[in-house]
């Protein structure tokens, strides 16, 4: 394969941790403390420290697989070699049909923070998350060199807003603040460190520009290890700040940064939460369309998805078809939504199952092909199993993937003829001989 119909290899050490602290940060940490100490008082701290410790392991699983397996198919590729081809497609086709939703909400919700804070309408709100939907399209048709490096400036911003908050949070917080410390009950605690679940989830996006890593072993394992402590802290640290001011009492539980800032520096910490929210949830739609458009790439490429879906840009060497699908369904999902046909409610719910079974997809295929590592299947194992107690709750949700699977299994019938390339085959089989031996 020629250079100009590869993806090129750009991404370093920083760019690959903020990747990941962009994919796993998101809108959460603005919403969950708050959201979190409501249910369960000062209590849910023991729920934070627990998912805290569980995000190392969550983390080093797919780090290790991005690191030992390169692949724009990220996940996707991981199953592939460890089950079948099949098995692949389909949950490479649950991470790219997760994206066209997930990140219009993402966009919604940090030009939420943002309208809130200027107090514009629900017309401005839409625009604000379009321009953001842009923008992440753009940066990743320029390429991982470029996005990176504005990743890294956006990361850095979003980080000193947090260390900010948690600093100007001090002064306010009292011991009386955390007496009772569970006025709820111990029950609570559990139901919050479910609800903590999701602000943990985003490693495996980052695993489908491992193929862009300049050194994989270095930027996938250190690279994850470092976002996944400075994550696990900052998590940390604002539900500290949180519940130790008890702004989730006086801002409530989805302003309750808004509160602590504004505290700090009076009327403009509003506009600076509402800066930080649309910081926050830009990094994130970089990482998750730079993710889902090398899926698209990698499954065109194996003869799963449609042809021009693999077309790469012939000046970046970016997946320009990739990209040019999650346009179209971006706008398909934000004319949804500014018609009123369904509310972000709604769309918030859809993603939730397929983004679930991508990641355990991931961990099974860890416990698998990481045999040589004891250390690489336990990991994979507490993560596993630890996703997979998590899936009940999704409920209705679960009827998504099963549509996909549908979907999938009527066009695979449809199109039998436009079997596997056996370049493709090759590869996968050459790949599967090397982790067998």
């Amino acid at each position: 394969m020629t250079s100009q119909h590869k993806l090129q290899s750009t991404i370093g050490l920083p760019q690959a941790i903020a990747l990941y602290i962009g994919a796993v940060l998101g809108s959460g940490i603005l919403i969950v403390p708050g959201l979190a100490a409501q249910m369960a008082g000062p209590a849910s701290l023991l729920a934070w420290g627990f998912m805290t410790l569980l995000i190392l392991p969550m983390a080093l699983s797919m780090g290790l697989l991005s690191a030992k397996f390169p692949n724009a198919g990220g996940v996707s590729h991981f199953v592939t070699l460890a089950f079948s081809p099949r098995a692949g497609s389909y949950i490479g086709w649950f991470f790219l049909m997760s994206v066209p939703i997930g990140a219009p909400v993402a966009a919604l919700t940090g030009a939420g923070y943002m309208t809130a804070a200027m107090g514009w309408g629900e017309e401005n709100r839409i625009m604000l998350a379009a321009a953001m939907l842009a923008v992440g399209l753009v940066i990743n048709w320029i390429g991982m060199k470029v996005a990176g490096r504005i990743q890294i400036a956006v990361v850095i911003a979003i980080v000193a807003v947090l260390i900010f908050a948690i600093a100007a949070a001090l002064p306010e917080m009292k011991t009386v603040h955390f007496i009772p410390f569970a006025p709820h009950g111990w029950l609570p605690v559990g139901q919050a460190a479910a609800i903590l679940f999701w602000c943990f989830i985003g490693w495996e996006a980052v695993s489908h520009m491992s193929e862009e890593f300049t050194n994989p072993q270095r930027a996938a394992v250190k690279g994850v290890t470092i976002a996944a402590i400075i994550v696990g802290l900052l998590y940390f640290l604002t539900a500290l700040a949180t519940i130790g001011t008890q702004s989730y009492l006086a801002g409530g539980s989805d302003a309750s940064l808004v509160w602590v800032i504004s505290r700090a520096i009076g009327p403009w910490g509003a506009v600076i939460a509402g800066l930080t929210g649309i910081f926050i949830c830009t990094a994130t739609i970089i990482a998750y369309v730079g993710a889902a458009s090398r899926v698209a790439y990698a499954l065109s490429r194996q003869g799963h998805a449609f042809g021009w879906m693999g077309i790469l840009s012939r000046r970046f060497h970016t997946p320009i078809g990739g990209i040019a699908f999650l346009a179209v369904c971006f706008v398909i999902i934000m004319s949804l939504y500014s018609s009123g046909a369904v509310s972000l409610t709604n769309l918030i719910q859809f993603p939730n199952a397929t983004f679930i079974l991508t990641y355990l997809g991931g961990c099974a295929a860890g416990i698998k092909l990481l045999r040589g590592s004891r250390w690489g299947v336990a990991i994979s194992s507490v993560s596993f199993f630890s996703t997979a107690a998590v899936f009940p709750f999704v409920g209705w949700a679960m009827l998504y993937p099963g549509l996909i699977s549908i979907a999938l299994w009527i066009t695979g019938r449809i199109r039998r003829k436009h079997s596997l390339p056996a370049t493709a085959s090759a590869v996968i089989e050459q790949e599967k001989a090397t982790v067998h031996h």
